[in-house]
């Protein structure tokens, strides 16, 4: 399944203190950027789907397998595929078939280039 690449990562070779970094509050965002964003927060805006980044970040090796998400969260098996399906295409996690099973990982640039965009410092992204 393609991903869709988060809008504020740099692209690959691009400077990560590009001006599509910048916090909110160095300068005002543009309307595509702004729509960019919105549709980030709109993916992580759903308590489920806050936990599930929570689960996958905080589970051994970093991944988690799908069978291992449903009984934490307590929601069917096909309403936490739809959660991790809008999470991999906002691209803050990643999806690797094996076998039967999938495997999800958090995208920490991802969630990075996020919280450098919320971040009130005056420091360039690194």
């Amino acid at each position: 399944m393609p991903t869709t690449p988060l809008p504020l990562v740099p692209p690959a070779g691009g400077t990560a203190g590009a001006a599509c970094c910048a916090p909110l509050t160095r300068q005002p965002l543009d309307a595509g950027t702004a729509a960019a964003l919105a549709r980030t927060l709109k993916a992580i805006a759903d308590p489920a789907r806050l936990r599930l980044l929570s689960l996958v970040a905080a589970h051994q090796g970093g991944e988690a397998c799908v069978c291992d998400l449903i009984e934490p969260l307590g929601l069917s098996q096909p309403t936490v595929s739809h959660h991790l399906k809008v999470l991999v295409e906002a691209g803050l996690l990643t999806r690797d078939k094996r076998g039967v099973w999938a495997y999800f990982a958090v995208v920490p640039e991802a969630l990075d280039a996020l919280a450098a965009v919320l971040s009130t410092s005056t420091k360039p992204a690194t």
